[in-house]
């Protein structure tokens, strides 16, 4: 079995990308069912490939250490807001209303609609409390994003120092955001 596992990690098949539960078994000389029970076993899938991408940001490694810092051990009495955005959210109404969940049985809902158009979300979680400061706009711009932060700003308390962690979209570093 050791040999087998090596084999599906270390090996590939002439002419193609990767193991098969069948060529495998056509390979080792078992029957697809052993390697299928094999690989389920050491959750090998051969088959599937995710792609990553690593920063060449020279700093990258120090800000993730910040980032998790001011997360995991905010500042005394300071308030750590987590901002997003999520664009082109489609503004749907379903024809009729929303069956609710019922045991055993999932919501339901039709799948006839009517377009509202679309939506932009912008929100801010407080990670200390849970809270949510949220505002829903037509366009995904910078003016609008800095109508949103002036919303943040009212929001919060005087006194404690406001910390926003978001990431580097392009409406996030205009001047104007930036000033």
């Amino acid at each position: 079995m050791a040999q087998l596992i090596e084999r599906t990690l270390n090996t590939t098949p002439k002419n193609t990308t990767h193991w098969s539960i069948r060529s495998m078994a056509a390979e080792a000389a078992l029957s697809h069912t052993t390697i299928r029970r094999i690989w389920g076993a050491f959750g090998l899938q051969p088959h599937r490939s995710e792609t990553f991408k690593l920063s060449s940001d020279p700093l990258f490694v120090d800000k993730v250490q910040d980032i998790v810092g001011l997360y995991l051990s905010p500042p005394n009495r300071a308030v750590v807001l987590c901002v997003d955005e999520k664009s082109q959210i489609q503004a749907l109404d379903r024809e009729q209303p929303l069956l609710p969940m019922a045991l055993g049985v999932p919501e339901r809902r039709t799948h006839t609609y009517i377009r509202n158009g679309t939506t932009s979300l912008f929100a801010a979680l407080d990670i200390a409390t849970g809270a949510v400061i949220e505002k829903c706009y037509k366009r995904h711009h910078a003016t609008e994003f800095l109508d949103f932060l002036k919303q943040i700003d009212a929001a919060m308390p005087e006194g404690p120092e406001v910390h926003l962690v978001m990431d580097n979209y392009a409406t996030h570093k205009t001047p104007r955001i930036k000033a």
